[in-house]
């Protein structure tokens, strides 16, 4: 098993650079840029940069699309908003040279959860030509989602995965908010494929799911470590408040394994 750990941010573009070489130090091997209020990096000579400067650290790159994203909406023209947000962060991720965009597929809009599938699975199918005919690499990424009123089961994932060929996140934190607790071996069985991409950290969360991410805990940390498949390649991404923290945490303990 070979982990990459990192944090779900890479702050201002004018300390980008400065903030890489200092994951760099600390023993981070991913970082998640957040576009999850819009696109802030729009010059190609800072994306060439960071880039560069990320090639050179072995820093993998991805992008947490907007949060503002739903492929299932009753009005097409935010479906069609939702999908041109995600290519924009697939254009932009392209040239950073990011591995995926994270994405929230959607809500169930007052549709059956067949219906909001088969919706969300037609517009993910769409995006997936259309990566397809810019001959971009990127992938993306739908996320398994913490709130039990919103698409984003494992189960509504993996079917995703299986049809649209799209890429995941598993998010082990909104699986425990969903769910109540994790079916690591259901996980497993869901997501046979060599590469995850995972998102961690300490949840809030109640009846309906989550309320916020915290910080993580050291025996959260080990129950999740403890449980990860070994024959994966494997990268961890930190959504807590305190994610460098959490996230040297999570690399300490897994050097005990």
């Amino acid at each position: 098993m070979t982990i990459r750990f990192g944090p779900a941010g890479l702050g201002p573009i004018k300390t980008a650079v400065q903030t890489l070489e200092k994951y760099h130090q600390l023993g981070f091997k991913a970082c998640e840029i957040s576009f999850t209020h819009g696109p802030y990096i729009k010059k190609e000579e800072d994306m060439k940069l960071i880039k560069e400067t990320a090639e050179k650290l072995n820093i993998s790159l991805s992008i947490h699309a907007q949060y503002w994203i739903n492929l299932n909406s009753k009005e097409p023209e935010k479906v069609e908003a939702s999908k041109k947000r995600i290519l924009n962060c697939c254009e932009i991720g392209e040239k950073l040279g990011a591995k995926r965009v994270v994405f929230h597929p959607g809500y169930y809009s007052d549709m059956t959860p067949e219906e909001a599938y088969k919706n969300i699975s037609k517009s993910v199918k769409d995006l997936q030509q259309s990566i397809k005919k810019e001959n971009w690499k990127i992938k993306i990424s739908a996320e398994t989602m913490g709130k039990v009123n919103v698409f984003g089961s494992t189960d509504q994932i993996s079917n995703l995965v299986n049809e649209t060929g799209c890429d995941f996140c598993i998010d082990f934190a909104h699986i425990l908010a969903r769910d109540k607790s994790v079916d690591y071996d259901k996980v497993k069985q869901l997501f046979p494929q060599s590469t995850w991409h995972v998102h961690f950290s300490g949840i809030v969360y109640g009846e309906k799911g989550e309320k916020h991410h915290k910080t993580t805990l050291k025996e959260e940390w080990k129950t999740l470590l403890a449980n990860l498949p070994k024959d994966k390649e494997i990268t961890i991404i930190n959504e807590s408040p305190t994610m460098i923290d959490d996230t040297i945490e999570g690399l300490e303990l897994s050097k005990k394994l």
